[in-house]
């Protein structure tokens, strides 16, 4: 299982999420760019000291990482096809999110193997990216635990 992050925007919503990778184990691919500075304190402060403990790839760019992608692909969108709670996990699943400010492009989202997205009140709009990860990142480890 990885968790793959597209050109992150926030800081402290990419330190929290490699905080929860490393406390859960789980292997983060980082597409760049990136929208702050790699050495960012509020990225520091976020993951505190969990960031040594996270296993972390950076890619140059989105075709980079597909390039060197074995896993099944599955995006977090408001616009999923699968509800997460419906959906079967694997092993060899990569989830990943978009960009905090907008989303995934249209390229990455025909890319994907599956989309997936977290059932919320019809007024709500979307839930912080981080916490939709520890969400979805929580159900697909509880399937594939052995």
């Amino acid at each position: 299982m990885r968790v793959a992050l597209y050109q992150p925007d926030i800081p402290q919503n990419t330190g929290a999420i490699l905080r929860l990778a490393a406390c859960l184990n789980v292997e983060v691919d980082i597409i760049e760019p990136c929208g702050f500075v790699w050495s960012d304190r509020r990225l520091r402060r976020a993951g505190m000291d969990y960031l040594e403990h996270a296993s972390i790839l950076r890619h140059q760019s989105w075709s980079h990482f597909q390039s060197n992608a074995n896993n099944r692909l599955i995006l977090l969108t408001t616009r999923g096809d699968t509800a997460y709670t419906d959906f079967e996990f694997t092993e060899n699943d990569t989830l990943m999110v978009g960009r905090e400010s907008a989303g995934a492009p249209e390229d990455v989202h025909a890319a994907m193997d599956a989309t997936i997205y977290i059932p919320m009140h019809p007024q709500a709009r979307s839930l912080n990216v981080a916490l939709a990860l520890a969400m979805v990142l929580g159900e697909a480890v509880r399937q594939t635990s052995v």
